[in-house]
């Protein structure tokens, strides 16, 4: 994942999806040759010249500022997740270019296992930006039996949903949001992350086996972890109907906590009821790594 790249195919894919009425510029002429924005119609909304932005565009925005970055933004039409995205490859850009850095998965502390044991009556997991899943607790195991049926671990979000599909698209209700959302999300830790020999792999391994995800890689979104609705159709109980929170963890830099609610005296409430019995009939499930004290 060269940053030079990832810079120009993000600022071209930005631009040639805003036409210029939507800019608010005027549409000379009915035979445009580009699809969108036009480099040099870029330039004059993010004031700056056009050669300037051509540099940028063609991956050097090293050296470029805040308020730089923030007009090209502006001129964009970028949210927040893309905003932040543009930011950490402007940092990446401007960094020597490194070696791939391996990042072993990691073991959370104890005292975060107890934490996740200690919520009892919600799914709860930590995990990472590659969606390596490190620790659960027991109803989470229960929730996601159908991920945790692949012996592999650590159990990981993003392959359950490209290279399991039948599986996975019977699980999620909204396979195809999910989907998107994963592939945005991956990208958006590429763009911190761009030498993580580990996110590396996994991108090169969906990419090799799945079109879907080579399509959603391809189309340059990203996306924030945050709260949302998940739902769900798990085989023992139905289906469920589930808020989740994603919580960063201070404390672990890239490390989430995401936990899975119902509304009380909703259906999905009650199938969370059943849910928990019915996992404390189960053996436990692997999921990662011992917990360690420190």
């Amino acid at each position: 994942m060269d940053p030079r790249t990832e810079i120009r195919e993000f600022l071209s894919s930005r631009r040639a999806r805003i036409t210029p009425e939507r800019a608010g510029l005027p549409a000379y002429g009915r035979n445009r040759r580009v699809k969108g924005l036009r480099r040099e119609e870029v330039a004059l909304l993010a004031g700056v010249s056009v050669d300037y932005y051509v540099r940028l565009e063609r991956g050097s925005l090293a050296g470029a500022s805040d308020g730089v970055l923030d007009a090209l933004a502006s001129a964009l039409q970028l949210d927040e997740a893309e905003r932040d995205h543009l930011f950490h490859l402007a940092r990446q850009s401007g960094a020597p270019g490194g070696p791939r850095r391996r990042k072993p998965a990691v073991a959370v502390r104890s005292s975060l296992q107890q934490v996740l044991d200690a919520i009892s009556d919600a799914p709860a997991w930590i995990a990472d930006g590659r969606y390596d899943v490190l620790a659960m607790n027991q109803l989470a195991r229960a929730l996601y039996s159908p991920m945790l049926a692949d012996p592999r671990r650590p159990a990981n979000t993003a392959r359950f949903v490209y290279l399991d599909p039948e599986a996975a698209g019977e699980f999620f209700v909204d396979h195809d949001r999910i989907a998107g959302d994963v592939a945005a999300k991956l990208r958006m830790e590429a763009g911190r992350n761009p030498h993580d020999e580990g996110l590396i792999a996994l991108v090169g391994e969906l990419s090799t086996r799945s079109e879907l995800f080579r399509q959603r890689w391809a189309s340059q979104d990203v996306r924030l972890h945050r709260s949302g609705r998940k739902r769900l159709r798990h085989p023992v109980v139905g289906r469920l109907d589930l808020d989740v929170e994603s919580l960063e963890l201070p404390a672990e830099p890239g490390l989430h906590l995401i936990v899975y609610t119902a509304p009380a005296g909703t259906p999905t409430a009650d199938n969370l009821a059943l849910l928990a019995s019915w996992a404390a009939t189960q053996q436990p499930l692997a999921t990662e790594f011992e917990a360690h004290d420190g």
